[in-house]
């Protein structure tokens, strides 16, 4: 079984995903990518964290042109730390993982990276604006002037990745199995409804 986790910045999703780890047992993936990509690629790590979850410098030829990057093995030549290559061993690590073993990845586009993977399990997660002011700032992300602000930025820069490397929309249902408002749930609700879920579709 393999779960991926996409989320608004602030809608708690990557507790949530350690959480619902704990419970299942699984290894929850969300940063820890960066390192395994600097470890398997020999590239320092300060480079994906550049990249981690931005698009690339052409977002916009692609989205107008409906082009995506390909998604071949990445390459050691001269393009090496450029953001396309940079998300082809981000894949190629995502994809190594989810064959090794049952396990969660937080966002990086993972539910597009592993599509026809059996017993995958594609969750969004979403949150009120007040919700998830309330949380960044409660955790000292962000102070209470600017954190609304930096909920628009991050979910935009999600966004536009998503797009760039995907061809389709961030937040559209049809990418998704399951969608859920953990501002009426909250942490724990939220990891319960997911368990029912797998429950019934007799995952675990």
């Amino acid at each position: 079984m393999i779960i991926t986790i996409g989320r608004q910045y602030g809608s708690g999703g990557r507790e949530i995903g350690k959480k619902l780890g704990e419970e299942l047992g699984l290894h929850c993936y969300d940063k820890e990518i960066l390192r395994m990509n600097s470890d398997e690629s020999g590239i320092k790590e300060s480079y994906f964290h550049l990249a981690d979850e931005r698009a690339g410098n052409k977002l916009l030829y692609r989205v107008v042109s409906s082009l995506i990057p390909e998604q071949g093995a990445p390459s050691f030549g001269s393009d090496l730390v450029k953001a396309d290559n940079l998300f082809r061993f981000q894949s190629a690590v995502i994809r190594r993982l989810a064959a090794e073993e049952s396990c969660i990845f937080i966002g990086r586009c993972a539910e597009y990276v592993l599509e026809g993977t059996e017993n995958l399990v594609r969750i969004y997660l979403y949150a009120s604006m007040e919700a998830r002011w309330r949380r960044i700032v409660d955790k000292g992300l962000y102070d209470e002037k600017n954190a609304v602000k930096q909920i628009a930025r991050i979910d935009k820069e999600r966004r536009d990745y998503h797009q760039y490397y995907t061809g389709k929309r961030w937040d559209a249902p049809e990418n998704y199995d399951l969608m859920l408002n953990t501002s009426e749930l909250g942490v724990d609700g939220t990891v319960r409804v997911i368990l029912g879920y797998l429950r019934d579709r007799d995952l675990v």
